[in-house]
């Protein structure tokens, strides 16, 4: 639900459905914007739930002034259980264009949870090159060019996101992801800021299931670009843009015919494809109408086309969304935001490890519509540089929500099967309060939200990558910085606890279980602690030492599967235990 862009490119698709995508590396982080709900004409295709923007360094971030090349060292270890080294490198290489390279490696062995049990298939390798070249063709002409390649291999449970026992099974698996991102701005008048992005990324994962079909291998391809002008006339500004997106999605049997054809829907078909094609055009305006109030203003128009190669079935759709939004300067402390904004999603390429079929079957309902999403928010803040107070309310609602739901339907249905499911509603509010005097800083938040499809619980079992049930949330953050060379801080969250949300509605529909059942998810408070210190008599120097999870609590957290094991014919599902106490060390110089 959420559009997330890595400079600009979109981390699209999903190659297995039982694990998540890769995360970026933290230290190359130059910012993160987060954008909650539907909102801006600017936030890209499918921006559902929001958009989550990052950006990376670039040479001229980390060198200081007359500096021409410098460098980091890192070497970390984790208690729980592992380590991890990093090279960073970065120079001039004339006087306006500068290049990055990084290059990252983690080791993890099994991690423990609270009480000590061993997290079977959560160990892994991780490599990460990273190259950025940035510079200016002309004056006020800014380019960037950066490669990324990432490789994590492991040996994992057959659906790596629920628990593994000891005398499970575990197969071995690879993930690749090669990504790269040209970005081109300008800034040569009020009417022309041109902000150019072309990106092309490349993600495979092989698993070998060597009890079953043996090795599977599935690729996301996408290649696309955006194209924006920013029109500055006085205190407004107006952006307008295009943007392109291509996806396309592989999978194939890759053992031996005799291995894999007897496990295969079709054994004459062992290849699968989908393409995918976005386009959209999108206008955003900012209009301050007085000095005290800022309207928002856009709209955009979006296309989807989908196509299943391998069994010539389609689907397309297209429409407009808008949004409108204030924000009301009572004083320079103290504002009011209200807004409504709508957005569009048709269906998308799917998940490259279900693409196969049954023979004569549909995956794809012939009359499915697209998503329609409005989101309403409004929130009030109050900030004077020592005192930050902010509460916000928000409510959003999807109707036609595309969903294939577990046990599919009566022929012609798929087991994998496209459809529209009904209207997802969620509602909420969140509250922060914080204060810093001199080198203290202390912020509280509060969050709550509830959660329906269709006027019932929405749990992550069933409603698959739609939704999930929490239980509210305390977050409590305290930073301290004693003296300059060193920073302290504390970080506590709390999750209520969330019972008896009733669950397996599908479950009773398709009729495998009689009755509607209930689940429980426990609360939990997880507390983190961590130091770093810049000593002064070695200038580049740095120590952190940090305790994620310091008092060792047993908790599933809420954004995983609850735990269905009180339900006969259930028990294995079950979101994994998180980490235990974990300590971490990290020793770094910087040149």
């Amino acid at each position: 639900l959420l559009n997330v862009t890595v400079d600009g490119a979109p981390q699209t698709g999903t190659l297995f459905h039982h694990i998540g995508r890769v995360q970026i590396e933290p230290e190359l982080l130059k910012e993160v914007e987060l954008q909650a709900g539907a909102g801006e004409a600017t936030s890209g295709f499918g921006a559902v739930g929001g958009a989550i923007r990052f950006r990376t360094k670039s040479a001229s971030d980390l060198l200081d002034e007359g500096q021409t090349f410098g460098g980091m060292v890192r070497a970390g270890w984790f208690s729980n259980d592992g380590y991890k080294g990093s090279l960073t490198a970065y120079g001039k290489l004339a006087e306006n264009w500068d290049v990055l390279g990084s290059l990252v490696y983690v080791d993890r062995e099994n991690m423990e949870d609270g009480d000590g049990n061993t997290l079977f298939g959560t160990g892994g390798e991780q490599m990460l090159g990273f190259v950025k070249l940035s510079g200016e063709i002309a004056p006020d002409h800014h380019v960037s060019l950066s490669y990324e390649k990432r490789e994590e291999e492991g040996e994992f449970g057959a659906r790596p996101n629920w628990p593994a026992l000891e005398d499970d099974t575990f197969f071995p698996a690879e993930a690749e992801r090669e990504t790269l991102v040209a970005n081109y701005r300008n800034a040569l008048s009020d009417a022309v800021n041109l902000d150019a992005t072309a990106y092309y990324t490349v993600s495979e994962f092989r698993q070998d299931r060597f009890d079953r079909w043996g090795l599977y291998g599935a690729e996301i391809e996408t290649f696309g670009f955006d194209l924006r002008n920013t029109h500055r006339f006085g205190a407004h500004d107006i952006v307008y843009g295009v943007e392109r997106r291509s996806d396309t999605v592989t999978s194939e049997y890759l053992a031996d015919d005799a291995t894999w054809q007897y496990w295969a829907w079709d054994p004459e078909i062992g290849a699968f494809e989908e393409e995918g094609s976005l386009w959209a055009g999108y206008v955003q305006g900012h209009f301050q109408l007085t000095e005290a109030l800022l309207l928002s203003l856009g709209g955009r128009y979006d296309s989807y086309d989908l196509d299943l190669i391998t069994y010539d079935e389609s689907t397309s759709s297209d429409g407009f969304s808008g949004n409108i939004g204030l924000r009301y300067d009572f004083t320079p402390d103290l504002s009011l935001t209200v807004g409504h904004g709508q957005a569009f999603r048709g269906k998308e390429v799917g998940d490259a490890f279900t693409l196969e079929k049954r023979p004569g079957r549909l995956r794809i309902d012939p009359d499915l519509d697209a998503e329609r999403v409005d989101n309403t928010e409004a929130g009030l803040v109050y900030d004077n540089g020592r005192l930050r107070v902010g509460a916000s309310i928000f409510s959003m609602k999807i109707d036609d929500v595309i969903l294939d739901q577990i046990g599919g339907g009566a022929a012609p249905q798929d087991s994998i099967y496209y459809e529209n499911v009904g209207e997802f509603e969620t509602s909420g509010v969140e509250l922060r309060a914080g204060y810093s005097w001199k080198r203290l800083s202390a912020d509280l938040f509060y969050t709550s939200y509830d959660s329906e499809l269709n006027d019932r619980d929405a749990e992550g079992y069933e409603e698959i990558g739609l939704a999930n049930a929490s239980g509210d949330q305390w977050n409590f953050n305290l930073a301290w910085t004693p003296v300059t060379s060193l920073d302290l801080g504390l970080n506590v969250r709390k999750v209520e606890a969330l019972d008896n949300i009733t669950v397996l509605y599908r479950g009773v529909e398709i009729g495998w279980i009689d009755s509607l059942q209930t689940v429980d998810k426990p609360g939990y408070t997880v507390t983190d602690i961590y130091a770093d210190w810049r000593p002064d008599a070695i200038e580049g120097l740095r120590l952190s030492i940090g305790v994620q999870n310091l008092f060792d609590e047993q908790y599933r957290d809420h954004a995983s599967v609850a735990d269905y094991g009180n339900i006969p014919g259930w028990e294995g599902v079950a979101g994994v235990y998180e980490a235990g106490q974990d300590i971490r060390i990290t020793i770094g110089y910087d040149f």
